[in-house]
Formats: C-alpha cells, sequence, structure tokens
C-alpha cells in the first residue's frame, strides 16, 4: 500500500491559476446579462455644500436614458449599517446611499443615472445639473471639532483603551520620551476597480447580486435588511477578485442602488466604477496623527506608554466603524512589556472621502508610533536600536501573554511567540554585525546610507465561527463548500492541502467554493488574516468527519472493521499489514443513498498572534531627496505554514504596499477640499524599480495552541512595519535620530528634513 502524500507544509503549485492563465477569469466586468442596464454615478464636485437643486430634465431627454434617480427615490432605504467595531454614537454618521440634502466630500454619490450603456450612461450623467452652495471644508482632524449636524459635532467617537498606573509611571521616570508623528492617507489601489451586477429573478422571487467580495454573507443580509426582504431571497455571488487589501467588497452604496435598481425596474443592473472614482469614492484608510509619550527607567526600559491619535475618517462613518482606530489603539504595545497604558483616539470626520480599513489597519500607523518612539529611547538613553527592542521584549517564558486590552470583540492575549530568538533569526539572515561597517565605512567615505529594524505583533484568524460542508460528488471530484471569500490570497489551495492530509485525496481533485451565499447559509468572508486560520481548523474537523463516515459505510460493505481500513490517494484500502478489497471514494459515494458528506464548524473566541521583524537599508540621495532601497529582509513566525511560497508571495506584496505608504502614496487635498490625487499621475504606486530584493524567513518557532495545526496568519505582516522600518532606516542614513515623523517621506519632505539640518 502506498502511504498517504502530505500536502501541508509543501509549496504545491495554486489551484487558482489554471483560468486566469487562460485569460478566462471571470470578473465583475466579465458578466453580463441579457437587457441589462448601465449605471453611472453622478458625484458631488464640492467637498462640502447645501444641494440647492438637482434638474435631470437634458439627461432624460438623451435617447437610451431609461430613468434618472436622486435621493428621493431612494429615502425608504436605511443607511449603511456598521460590520464591526459598533461603539456608542457612531450611528448618526452613517452614509446615506445618494446625498441627503448635504454633500461632505467630492465624489459623494448624488444621482444615478441608468442607460442602455455605459457611454449613454457617461453622457446623461454629465447632463445631470447639480447645484450646490458651498460650505466651509474641514480637512484637518486635530482642528477643534466643529458642527456635523444640529447638535452632532465632527468628533464622531472616542477609543480608549488603558490598564495600570499610567499617572505613577510618569512621575517614577527616570526619563519622559516625547514624540508627534503623522502617517498619511492611502489606500488599497487594486487592479480591479469596484463592480456590481444586480438581477431579479421573479419566478424565483431571488435578487442575486453579482461581483461580491470579502464578506458575501454579512452583506447579503444587510442589503436584505436595507431592501426589506427575507434574507434567503438575497443571493450574493463571488467571481474573480483583482485585489482585495480590506477595501473591496465592503458594502457602498453602488452596492445597494444596483440591488434596488433591479427590483425596481425588473432588469439587470450592471455598474463598473472607473479608476478616477476608485480614487475618490472607495474607500481610503490611514491618516493618524499621533502625540506620544513614554516614560522610561535609566536603562531605557518602558515603565508606561501614552497616546493622544486624532485619526481622520473622512466624511462618514462606514461599514467599518471605529475598527481602525481601535485596533491601533489596542496593537500599539507590540511585543513589548508595558507596564502601563493608555490610548485615547478621537474619532473626527473631515469633508475628505470616507476611510475604511486597508491592509494591517491600524497596525501599520501604531507600528510606526511604536517602533520611532523605541529609536526615540534609544537615543536617549545612548544604546544601540537592536539592545534597546532586547531590553524591552516581552519573554518566551511569559506566553500566553495578556495584554489587558480588548479589540474586535476579543481580549488580547498573545497565544504564543519567542521574539527574542526571531529577532536573532533576522539579523543574522541580514548580516546584521557585518552591515553596521559597511555602512559606516561608506557614510565615512561621503554616502548617505542605513539600516534600520522594527519589530512586530499581528493579529489573525478572528472568529467567532467558520463552518465547512465536504462532500463527495459521484465522478469522485471532492468538494469543500465554505462561507469565506477568495480575494487572491491562495484560498482554495491552501484549504484544498488541509482537506487533503485529513481525509487522504489529492490536494489536486478537490474543488473549494466559496462566496456562494446559495451554496452554504453562513460564513465570516476574507478579512483580518482569518481564512486559513477558521476555515482550515473547520475544514480539517469537516474531513475527519467525512473520513469516519465514509470507513465506517465501506466497513459495512465490505464486511470488515473500520479499524482495518483506511483512506489512501482517494481510496479506501486494508490498512498496513491486512488483506482485502478496496474501494473508491467515488464508488462509495455513488453507493450510499444520501451521498457521502460532512460538515462541521470551528469556533474561537480568541485570535492567534504571529510576529515579526523587519530590517531595511536604504541610500538617501542629497540632491533630489529621493530614497532607494537596497536591500530588505523579513523574518516572520505564523506556527506554521500550509503552503510555504503562498506566504512569501502574501509577504512581498504586503512590502510593496509598505513601501508605496512609506515612499510614494498619499491623497492630498487643496484648501477646498479638492481632491489633488486623482489619477497615477499624481496618486505614486511603487513599481517593479521601487521594490527592492527581497530576502524571506518563514519560521515557524511558534505553533499556535489555539488549533490543532498551529497556524496563525499571513496576510499582513508584510506591510505591517514597512514605514516604520524605512523610517529607521532613513534616520540612520542622515545621522540624525528621529529625523522622520511623517509618512510618506517624499522627496520634498526629506529635502526640507536635510535643509533644517543644515
Amino acid at each position: 500500500m502506498t502511504a498517504p502524500a502530505k500536502f501541508v507544509g509543501r509549496s504545491v503549485p495554486r489551484l487558482e491559476d489554471r483560468p486566469l492563465l487562460l485569460g478566462q477569469g471571470r470578473f465583475a466586468a466579465d458578466i453580463s446579462f441579457p437587457g441589462q442596464w448601465h449605471m453611472r454615478v453622478v458625484r458631488s464636485a464640492v467637498a462640502h455644500g447645501k444641494i440647492t437643486s438637482i434638474d435631470a430634465t437634458a439627461a432624460l431627454k438623451l435617447p437610451g436614458v431609461h430613468a434618472v434617480w436622486t435621493h428621493a427615490h431612494v429615502a425608504h432605504i436605511p443607511r449603511i449599517p456598521f460590520r464591526l467595531t459598533r461603539i456608542e454614537g457612531l450611528m448618526p454618521y452613517q452614509q446615506p446611499v445618494l446625498a441627503e440634502g448635504v454633500v461632505r466630500y467630492v465624489g459623494e454619490p448624488v444621482a444615478v443615472v441608468f442607460a442602455i450603456d455605459p457611454y449613454v450612461a457617461e453622457d446623461a450623467a454629465e447632463l445631470v445639473e447639480v447645484s450646490i452652495e458651498p460650505l466651509r471644508a474641514t480637512l484637518l482632524a486635530t482642528e477643534q471639532p466643529g458642527v456635523f449636524e444640529h447638535e452632532l459635532t465632527t468628533e464622531a467617537g472616542v477609543v480608549r483603551k488603558a490598564y495600570g498606573d499610567v499617572e505613577a509611571a510618569f512621575r517614577a521616570a527616570h526619563a519622559v520620551v516625547a514624540l508627534e508623528l503623522s502617517v498619511g492617507r492611502h489606500s488599497g489601489v487594486p487592479l480591479e476597480t469596484r463592480g456590481a451586477l444586480a438581477r431579479y429573478d421573479e419566478s424565483r422571487d431571488i435578487l442575486e447580486m453579482h461581483g461580491a467580495a470579502k464578506v458575501p454573507h454579512w452583506n447579503r443580509d444587510s442589503l436584505a435588511q436595507m431592501l426589506g426582504r427575507k434574507r434567503e431571497s438575497v443571493q450574493l455571488f463571488e467571481g474573480h477578485v483583482g485585489g482585495g487589501f480590506g477595501i473591496r467588497g465592503e458594502l457602498y452604496p453602488e452596492d445597494v442602488l444596483v440591488c434596488a435598481a433591479a427590483l425596481k425596474f425588473r432588469k439587470p443592473i450592471k455598474w463598473i466604477e472607473d479608476r478616477r472614482e476608485h480614487l475618490i469614492a472607495a474607500n481610503h484608510s490611514r491618516d493618524q496623527h499621533h502625540r506620544v509619550r513614554a516614560a522610561i527607567d535609566a536603562q531605557g526600559q518602558i515603565l508606561a506608554i501614552e497616546d493622544e491619535f486624532f485619526h481622520d475618517n473622512g466624511a462618514y462613518m462606514r461599514t467599518h466603524a471605529a475598527t481602525v482606530p481601535d485596533l491601533a489603539a489596542a496593537m500599539l504595545p507590540g511585543p513589548y512589556r508595558v507596564p502601563a497604558y493608555r490610548a485615547t483616539g478621537r474619532i473626527r470626520l473631515t469633508n475628505k472621502t470616507p476611510c475604511g480599513t486597508y491592509r494591517a489597519p491600524g497596525r501599520y500607523e501604531s507600528t510606526f508610533v511604536r517602533e520611532r518612539l523605541l529609536d526615540a529611547i534609544a537615543a536617549k538613553v545612548g544604546v544601540d536600536k537592536v539592545e534597546i527592542r532586547r531590553r524591552n521584549l516581552i519573554a518566551k517564558s511569559a506566553m500566553p501573554y495578556t495584554l489587558g486590552l480588548e479589540t474586535l470583540g476579543t481580549h488580547i492575549v498573545y497565544d504564543s511567540g519567542d521574539y527574542a530568538l526571531l529577532l536573532n533569526k533576522a539579523l543574522a539572515a541580514a548580516d546584521w554585525k557585518n552591515l553596521q561597517e559597511q555602512l559606516r565605512q561608506r557614510r565615512h567615505a561621503g554616502e548617505k546610507v542605513g539600516a534600520g529594524v522594527a519589530m512586530f505583533v499581528e493579529k489573525s484568524g478572528l472568529g467567532p465561527f467558520d463552518t465547512v460542508r465536504i462532500e463527495v460528488t459521484p465522478a469522485g471530484i471532492v468538494e469543500v463548500i465554505t462561507g469565506v471569500a477568495s480575494i487572491g490570497q491562495g484560498v482554495e489551495t491552501v484549504i484544498a492541502q488541509i482537506c487533503a492530509d485529513a481525509l487522504g485525496v489529492d490536494y489536486a481533485g478537490i474543488r473549494v467554493i466559496h462566496g456562494q451565499t446559495d451554496r452554504i447559509d453562513k460564513g465570516m468572508g476574507a478579512f483580518a488574516s482569518r481564512v486559513t486560520v477558521m476555515c482550515g481548523e473547520a475544514t480539517r474537523l469537516a474531513a475527519v468527519k467525512l473520513r469516519d463516515k465514509a470507513l465506517r459505510a465501506a466497513a459495512e460493505l465490505m464486511q470488515t472493521d473500520a479499524a482495518k481500513l483506511d483512506i489512501v490517494n482517494g481510496a479506501i484500502v486494508a490498512t498496513s499489514g491486512s488483506a482485502g478489497p478496496s474501494m473508491p471514494l467515488a464508488e462509495l459515494a455513488r453507493s450510499l443513498p444520501g451521498g457521502l458528506s460532512a460538515e462541521d464548524t470551528f469556533e474561537s473566541g480568541h485570535m492567534v498572534y504571529p510576529y515579526g521583524v523587519h530590517v531595511a537599508v536604504v541610500r538617501v540621495d542629497a540632491e533630489t531627496g529621493g530614497v532607494t532601497i537596497e536591500r530588505y529582509c523579513v523574518a516572520y513566525d505564523i506556527g506554521k505554514a500550509v503552503n510555504p511560497k503562498l506566504v512569501e508571495g502574501q509577504i512581498a506584496g504586503g512590502l510593496a504596499q509598505g513601501i508605496g505608504g512609506a515612499l510614494l502614496e498619499e491623497f492630498l487635498y487643496d484648501e477646498n477640499g479638492e481632491p489633488l490625487s486623482v489619477t497615477f499621475a499624481d496618486y505614486l504606486m511603487p513599481t517593479a524599480r521601487e521594490v527592492p530584493e527581497l530576502a524571506i524567513l518563514v519560521l515557524e518557532d511558534a505553533p499556535s495552541p489555539l488549533n490543532l495545526l498551529g497556524l496563525k496568519g499571513a496576510g499582513e505582516g508584510g506591510v505591517n512595519p514597512v514605514g516604520a522600518a524605512i523610517a529607521s532606516a532613513i534616520d540612520d542614513a542622515l545621522e540624525r535620530p528621529g529625523a522622520v515623523t511623517q509618512l510618506p517621506v517624499t522627496p520634498q519632505r526629506l529635502k526640507a528634513i536635510m535643509a533644517a539640518a543644515r
């Protein structure tokens, strides 16, 4: 008998790629239905103002235009609800699907046009005359709160996190280190812009929406509630997705509008966003200003950290509610011992595009703040930046480590970790000691070169549940049906690998079905680096259950003991040392009256916490202010890598996005709230030229005790500390500790830093 193949832990080829490589992808724009109408959004050209009139007369006269909607047509539809992190007082700041009397950012939907094709719809949209009386635009979250509406101010809410005696720690401090730091506004810019296609099947009374992503089940339930329908009468279908990164797949006004129109007109309604729309209307992120200080002893050990920060959330509170500032406040302590801690995050609304999550939300920001603080403490005490980190790291013996804070509805308990060991391995991979000498020699020769280091703790595996159903078809295909979604991260491959090992089949013969609400009634989707942990363990449980069920059924048919049977390479065979017949799983499935299937659920009340170290080496051009990243090393411990090559891909992609936020990407506005970053000529993104060759260490020294495979997530470790590591390296290159206080470090800003030093 051939030993069963083991797939978990191997970099097997991706199952997702064949249709994409053959040009057979089914993205939102690829889907069409006979008789469909096209929707175009009329957007506000004013950042803040009162709508005095909307005249659609000329648009409606254009041949091929079917209808134009304004707020009056959708006034019965509730505002878009919150999916995560609801805190008291935020509901009045939710966004309507079309502007209600007042516009609050350039790009806000004011009206929608429905026409025979997208070109007529676009022409008609330009004929809709919108008159707006301008009001003062609020553009700084740090200014005193003003009036939002009636008695509401522009401070929508405050996030507070604390433990320990902060005041006593500052009284006892040998020194206090204080910094003012900010992270600019940028966001995910996927290859595929947003899109949605809705149709109503009157014969079945089913409303379908195609082009769903990320959280199809939550979006289905919300759409049903907003449109006054039973949840089972709304079904969402996920196709291929050209990048998610946190911003794709949330419930936006346009998604609601296509569904409402499909119900009203009994026609399929299609909407595809153009790039300018994406840059001004899809969720922005980051945009935080921190005032942080640390109390330290004479050796630089942290006694307390206090942070007050201002989170610019743009014009409205969207589906993420307070998630980003909540995560920033909760995750700021990172891998270090912080005996006392207090964070106050002020959620302020401005007349900019509303914000949501973007890969490593809140952690990209707070890691920058924390690691800048550690570098400043090192300079204050007069020790090396690596040494100061060693002195403050949480020890392996302290695991599991209870932080004393909560986020995303869970207590933060670091499940496992050896932070010092990972730091040592990262420094060894970067050849840190020799690197320092090389950099000193180059600086002596006149070059501005330096190295930076940043450490972080990520969170992943958010529950509370994932359910998986596994079915063996009569043809022998194993179908894994799950409520998660795929946004390009390799879901089908990883889940197939886990199922293959637990069931005893080849991973290539497994079909993973995701993002189809008609195939499974509940699911949590794909966010917070949760899929491999939650869906992976649910898959393992369901596969074990299916294996036991198959062996019992086969034993009865073969008139033998189930203990004498095994499943190897998709066939039921006698165990080693036993003689007897064999049976393919497909044959067993055909022989059973109800088929062969099993379902199981994995529940978890705690997240898991991967962690990492980034090392960056940069060269600064004194004349241009340009920064070249010469080398970059990432060490990341994820407990157990199901497919190491996929983990490396996640890290590499995250690094590119982190570099964008550190050096290039920023949404800027003029004094009237007019967006200045509306094309790729103004919103600069890294290319292959700006992304360096990357050395990656994927480590498994600290498997999680919270699931049998020891899994932790990999999706956000590549981006989390990039801004911090590059800032540290630029300081080193300039030989000026604390020089970088703002991201992105654009050439203009870097030249100003160097000029100030002179």
